[in-house]
Order: structure tokens, then C-alpha cells, then sequence
């Protein structure tokens, strides 16, 4: 990665759910007297709050934020269109601003806007024979088929979100190639230095404050938000982990025990994915959150230490 002193920075907080991201976001972007993009592809939606675990509103009074509540669960808003809309931001943020702060755990979101995306193979008619088997049999035969075939992108993908297997499981079949493959991992030439930092908690750590998370957004209402949003059951917004479970359990097919328990599970299996994904990059930052030093001091030093080995 070079760094230039004449770029602006792109400080970019990444890791897995419940690791603290949005803490650091806003020190950092009080220290350096920013802005916020968020990068979680829930906490676009107006009608999401409590199961996507949105700033509060004391943390949005204090650093301004994009891309939170920014869009309705009934518009569709893909990687693609993030890092367009994200990219024109950024060009307008950085007029004014030497230091941008990018934060958030949808790290396809985060790559489409850093590194570009790859011209993957689509089809209609085949995404119409993939969906119709979908829709009649269920993901599993889906799921066998892409460990299989591409067993990278298996262990990777969100098993929870029918719409990126059957998206893989199309490609795959058009192109005959791994869909891992099908990302070039060509970067895009960027106009600003790009930082990854993440949170590096004990494993044991982070699910306790997963599990602590869920307890806490029922006690905030998390049932009564569910409930609410029942008549749009079928959006593609909605089937994410927390309201997936609460659906099944206000259906009558699930106890509320054993929802609470599946959430928690799938969280705890989400961000695993989340550190899978993340281990891929080589110029990430895990920051040690036992240091003498905070998350925040140690981001910093990397940066001024980068900077001003770059005029050197």
C-alpha cells in the first residue's frame, strides 16, 4: 500500500459484531474533527433499529453519520450501489476534511467501495430456474452444491442470506469456474490512503458480548419491533439474523427460549465469518484492546508512524 502525505486518509474500521466499532469510529472521528460512513448494510434501514444495534442517539449526536437510516426496507440498496453513492461522498468529504472515518462489519460493502467489483456472470433465465428450486425446495441443495464446487466461498458466505448463495451458485454455473475465483482482486487506483483497522478480542470475549447484546435489545423492545414489521415478512431486508428467528417464534413454529438461543448461535456463527473474511487482507491492523495504549492511541500511531515514513 503506498502512502502519500498530499492524500487524504480513509480510516477504515472493520471487524466482527458486537466488537466495538462504533465506539472507536466516533473517538477517532472526534479526535480528527470528521465524519462517519457507516458500512452495515442493516443499519441503512429506517425501519431496523434495535436488532441492527444502530448508534444511539447520543452516539449519532456526537459525530455525524451516513448511511444510517438512510434508506427504506422496501428500496434495494446492493454493494454496487454503496460504493457509487459512498465514492461521490467521499470525494465531497474530503474538500473539507483531511481524515474520513469508515466503519461498519458488511465487509463486501466495505471492499466494493475500497477495492471495486468484479464483473461477475448473471443470466435471467438460469436465475429464474435457480430461484423457482429455491422457492420449492429450500437453500440446503444449494448450500451442498457450493461446498462442493467452492468450498472458499462456503466457508465465507453469509448461510443465512439466500440471495448471495443462489448468486454464487449462478455464477458458478455460468462460468464453470470457483465464484471465488470470478474476484479478480484487482484494486481500484484510490485517491486518499486507506487504513484497516479492527478490534482483536478474545474469542470468548467477543460472544459474551454477543450473547450480553441480545439480552439487552429484547429488554429494548426487539419482540415489539419484529412485530411490527410482520406484514413485510418477505423482504430481503428482513431475513437477517434477529428477525428471522423472532418471525419463526411469533408464527408459533419456535419457543421464545429457543429463538433467543438460535440468535445468539447465529450471531456467534456470523461473526466467525466476519474474522474469515477479515483474515484475507494483508495490510489489516488488529489493534490489542489489553495494550497500555487504547484502540484509539494505537490507531493513531500507526497512522502518523506511516505517514511520516512516507515522506522519507
Amino acid at each position: 500500500m503506498e502512502i502519500s502525505r498530499q492524500l487524504p486518509t480513509l480510516l477504515i474500521i472493520q471487524g466482527p459484531t458486537a466488537s466495538g466499532k462504533t465506539s472507536l469510529a466516533i473517538e477517532l472521528a472526534l479526535y480528527f474533527d470528521t465524519e462517519i460512513i457507516s458500512a452495515d448494510a442493516r443499519q441503512f434501514y429506517c425501519e431496523m433499529s434495535i436488532g441492527t444495534a444502530k448508534p444511539t442517539e447520543i452516539e449519532l449526536s456526537q459525530a455525524k453519520h451516513h448511511f444510517i437510516n438512510s434508506h427504506s426496507i422496501h428500496q434495494s440498496f446492493t454493494a454496487s450501489n454503496f460504493a457509487e453513492d459512498a465514492s461521490l461522498l467521499l470525494d465531497q468529504l474530503f474538500e473539507t476534511n483531511k481524515v474520513v472515518i469508515l466503519v461498519g462489519g458488511s465487509n463486501l460493502y466495505i471492499d466494493a467501495l475500497i477495492n471495486g467489483l468484479d464483473d461477475i456472470p448473471s443470466d435471467i433465465e438460469l436465475k429464474k430456474e435457480i430461484n423457482a428450486v429455491f422457492l420449492k425446495n429450500g437453500i440446503a441443495e444449494f448450500l451442498t452444491e457450493l461446498q462442493l464446487k467452492d468450498p472458499e466461498t462456503y466457508k465465507i458466505i453469509d448461510k443465512n442470506n439466500p440471495h448471495r448463495i443462489l448468486r454464487a451458485i449462478e455464477a458458478i454455473r455460468l462460468s464453470g469456474q470457483k465464484f471465488s475465483e470470478l474476484k479478480s482482486g484487482k484494486k481500484q487506483q484510490n485517491k486518499f490512503n486507506a487504513f484497516r483497522f479492527a478490534i482483536n478480542l478474545d474469542r470468548s470475549v467477543l460472544y459474551d458480548r454477543i450473547n450480553q447484546r441480545v439480552d439487552l435489545m429484547m429488554e429494548e423492545g426487539l419482540l415489539e419491533e419484529v412485530k411490527s414489521l410482520l406484514p413485510h415478512r418477505s423482504l430481503n431486508a428482513l431475513k437477517t439474523v434477529g428477525y428471522t428467528e423472532l418471525i419463526k417464534h411469533l408464527d408459533g413454529e419456535i419457543t421464545l427460549d429457543f429463538a433467543l438461543d438460535q440468535i445468539k448461535q447465529h450471531t456467534r456463527n456470523y461473526a466467525k465469518r466476519q474474522l474469515t473474511w477479515l483474515n484475507r487482507y494483508d495490510d489489516l491492523v488488529w489493534l490489542d484492546p489489553n495494550s497500555i495504549k487504547t484502540p484509539n492511541e494505537q490507531v493513531i500511531e500507526t497512522i502518523n508512524f506511516a505517514l511520516n515514513e512516507s515522506v522519507r
